[in-house]
């Protein structure tokens, strides 16, 4: 970590920090390890309204202040949910960090819930699920979820149930934050033309006053994967599928030559094999990814595409047939070294994005307890072989292993 400065508060939180001297902007934020997993039945959603209802109202701020404050000087304030995060994030000039950081500590700590603005916002949630279910692309995604980490936490859906949203109530936001709060499970991650001396003195300021905090829940491990074949009918005009299994967690050693398959198969790069076998050679998808997302303790690999229905036996035949020549055939050394640099120019991109960066180192020390700077990386990387390779596919991507989700149109 020689790149950046690092600290732990009296009261737990780590703090993180890479001064850019490059730009006049600076991004703060706050991540948190609670998500959507860490919901109970009777929670589901929870932790995304959350995310909602901090902008609502603090100890000293009404939900107009609260949003206005960092509008007002051309900065933003933002915040996001996933299966184990929620984070609460600012961007804004150098002269105004001292708003920027005030502003998210104080929607992380001093929210208040009031009914009214609780009420409100459901409507905005329902609208929010609305929308979702009726983007296929997004549904299906989600759905895909409930498939694979069926019966646990993971498969819920982070906007929670139209049930569940319209029953939540003040109390219901205090216990969830009481039981999942916990300050050494917290950092503070800030990138930008700061200095780490005005970082301390900000962290002074409004980050040490606040009280140590324990979770009292813990996390419930995904066993038990059991491969699903799942057909739902939809009003869509076009077929749309999703093929996957679980895969490698994020302290996996073979986390990293996995997720290079996965770019391989199907990354963002025109030339994937999906791409390429499906797309360009026979026309039948608009789009086809493969990704690959690890969790604390599970991951899960997943191919989407929609196709009109009359190719969707088609395409997954291709799909398969692209899998199984990952398993069979060794990568030449020039593929292997094509597809290194294609990771390392993704990797690179996304550091150069300084928003991008704050949020990673936070997400890195949270999960793997460091941070990897790019050459580490890259070292990792470097020394992937396409036996490694080889390996990994033969590991996870066999095809009895694989569930299989497919929304199908209503009137055919």
């Amino acid at each position: 970590m020689d790149d950046f400065n690092f600290l732990i508060l009296p009261n737990g939180i780590k703090v993180v920090h890479k001064e850019i001297n490059s730009t006049r902007l600076v991004h703060a934020g706050i991540v948190l390890d609670v998500g959507s997993r860490d919901e109970d039945p009777d929670e589901l959603g929870l932790a995304h309204f959350w995310e909602h209802m901090a902008f609502k109202g603090t100890k000293k701020r009404k939900a107009y202040h609260i949003l206005s404050r960092l509008d007002s000087v051309g900065g933003e304030l933002n915040a996001y949910t996933t299966k184990e995060k929620v984070c609460f994030y600012a961007s804004v000039l150098d002269t105004y960090v001292d708003k920027a950081v005030d502003i998210i500590s104080d929607i992380t700590f001093n929210s208040v819930f009031p009914e009214k603005q609780i009420e409100k916002e459901r409507g905005v949630i329902l609208e929010e699920m609305s929308m979702y279910y009726d983007s296929p692309e997004d549904a299906i995604q989600d759905d895909f979820d409930e498939i694979v980490f069926s019966g646990h936490p993971l498969g819920n859906n982070i906007l929670g149930t139209k049930q569940s949203v319209l029953n939540f109530t003040k109390d219901d936001f205090l216990k969830f934050i009481s039981k999942n709060m916990d300050t050494s499970r917290m950092v503070f991650s800030i990138t930008g033309n700061i200095s780490w001396k005005k970082v301390l003195k900000l962290c002074d300021k409004y980050l040490s006053i606040h009280e140590p905090r324990v979770r009292s829940s813990n996390r419930e491990e995904f066993k038990n994967y059991i491969p699903r074949h799942v057909e739902i009918k939809r009003p869509t005009t076009q077929a749309h599928c999703a093929i996957g299994c679980e895969a490698y967690n994020l302290h996996d050693e073979k986390r990293l030559p996995f997720f290079t398959l996965t770019n391989i198969l199907g990354g963002p790069a025109m030339s994937s094999r999906l791409n390429m076998g499906i797309r360009e050679k026979y026309g039948y998808v608009y789009a086809i990814d493969a990704s690959y997302q690890s969790f604390t303790d599970t991951g899960l690999f997943s191919i989407f595409f929609a196709t009109e229905q009359k190719q969707l036996k088609r395409c997954i035949n291709l799909v398969n047939k692209e899998l199984e020549k990952l398993k069979t055939t060794k990568l030449g050394s020039l593929q292997l070294h094509k597809a290194k640099g294609q990771i390392m120019g993704q990797l690179a991109m996304a550091e150069e994005n300084n928003v991008s960066l704050m949020l990673l180192m936070a997400k890195s020390l949270l999960d793997l307890g460091r941070i990897e700077s790019l050459k580490e990386i890259f070292s990792r990387i470097d020394s992937i072989s396409a036996e490694d390779l080889l390996e990994v596919s033969n590991e996870i991507l066999q095809s009895d292993q694989l569930s299989l989700l497919t929304f199908l149109p209503q009137n055919h």
